[in-house]
């Protein structure tokens, strides 16, 4: 496989995760740190079928739809690695996770992960997106690696 070549378009992220459309929720990867960090983004756009709608409420991406988003952007960070590009990431826990703010349509939520441990078989990330410069959601996740 080839070396990561900043940024990753949806393209690039089809060739790491093996999530399609719909289910596959980020967008772009702008930075990325082998074994410590990356940073991806997440267009929130208004033909989303997931958005929840409520009579006379705004729109808004679920809070789950969110923690997957999160947890794709990490799953990119471990499978991204030339010894992980042939396994499967499972998330095994998480934990702390809290909701600051919904995200709605025209949002762009950027999404950090950083490795809090990291082992060969499983780790634990913290994530954190932020939109406008607010926090929407930050927490932990611990994932465990399997074969395809």
């Amino acid at each position: 496989m080839e070396p990561l070549s900043l940024p990753l378009d949806y393209t690039a992220i089809e060739r790491i995760l093996p999530h399609r459309y719909p289910f596959l929720l980020v967008d772009r990867i702008t930075e990325f740190e082998e074994d410590k960090r990356i940073v991806g983004i997440k267009n929130v756009s208004l033909n989303e079928q997931c958005l929840a709608r409520r009579p006379g409420e705004r729109p808004a991406l679920p809070p789950t739809i969110l923690t997957e988003a999160v947890a794709q952007v990490g799953a990119i960070l471990i499978l991204a690695k030339p010894e992980n590009r042939e396994k499967l990431i499972y998330i095994a826990g998480i934990e702390r996770v809290r909701y600051r703010r919904p995200a709605y349509p025209g949002d762009v939520v950027n999404i950090e992960v950083n490795v809090k441990r990291l082992r060969r078989r499983m780790g634990q990330l913290h994530g954190t997106a932020t939109t406008g410069g607010e926090v929407v959601l930050e927490g932990r996740m611990t994932f465990a690696l399997g074969t395809a």
